[in-house]
């Protein structure tokens, strides 16, 4: 079973690496409202408290208010330092925790950017056994995805909120990004980099599921096209091969072998 659609979020982490980033994102959130929040009671204890101004031709401060002042300004400066280092270490050790892991049962997945579209490659040590498909990558729960990501063209930004932070695309450098998840699901992604015209609709699909179902759905796509066996399903395929579509597009078993858009082997199928 594959799951429901997961309204994309980084408060519904789906796997390990997301809910380091969820924790580090509520940690954020305390502490900066637990700031405001005492802002605002002194600024609240300063109007209800305030006394009537006289003016003071000379501005000067007695040794006693000055103290005060320094008390308080230095307070607020080590107090700030404090927080900042909280921060910076909290953040350090999320993106130790969100690194790139060595698992020997990981599956590698490269991740190619286009305007505007994600071509999806599953990596095999048998060339002839990868499988290729876009905008959708099929993923098995519980194993962690290491994602080979680059770019063809311009800068795109991969970001599944459930599943981990973003990760840039930056053409002529290849980055890593590791996803896992926990539970079935369809989550959905989105390019967080404006990349062009379309770049609103560069979104992609995760699906999740189990093992066994994930074995079984990539024996799927190693298959050859089906052969047409009615008119209706030939006179499509002639068209296809005898037609531009062939130029940009590739379908396993027919004269299509384009290799610039997405391969339509299975598309509309199981």
């Amino acid at each position: 079973m594959i799951g429901e659609f997961q309204p994309p979020s980084i408060l519904d982490a789906a796997g390990p690496f997301s809910h380091h980033i969820e924790k580090l994102w509520w940690g954020y959130f305390i502490v900066l409202m637990s700031v405001f929040g005492v802002v605002m009671i002194v600024l609240l204890f300063a109007l209800l408290k305030r006394r009537p101004f006289t003016p003071d031709p000379d501005f000067s401060l007695n040794a006693t208010t000055e103290r005060r002042a320094l008390n308080i300004v230095s307070g607020s400066v080590v107090i700030t330092t404090i927080v900042l280092f909280v921060f910076l270490v909290s953040s350090v050790i999320t993106g130790k925790a969100i690194a790139t892991v060595d698992d020997p049962k990981a599956v590698h997945i490269q991740v190619t950017g286009n305007q505007w579209w994600w071509d999806i490659q599953y990596q095999d040590s048998t060339p002839a056994r990868m499988v290729r498909t876009a905008n959708e990558i099929h993923v098995p729960v519980g194993r962690p995805v290491v994602l080979q990501l680059k770019s063809n063209d311009v800068i795109h930004s991969f970001w599944v909120p459930n599943l981990a932070g973003k990760k840039d695309l930056i053409p002529g450098h290849h980055n890593e990004l590791v996803i896992r998840a926990d539970r079935p699901g369809i989550y959905r992604g989105q390019c967080a980099e404006f990349c062009g015209a379309q770049h609103a609709n560069m979104a992609m699909l995760v699906i999740a599921e189990a093992p066994d179902q994930y074995d079984a759905w990539l024996a799927r796509q190693r298959q050859p096209a089906p052969i047409p066996t009615d008119t209706l399903a030939m006179r499509g395929q002639s068209v296809l091969e005898g037609g531009s579509c062939a130029m940009c597009h590739s379908v396993a078993s027919t004269r299509a072998a384009g290799g610039i858009g997405p391969d339509l082997t299975h598309v509309a199928g199981p």
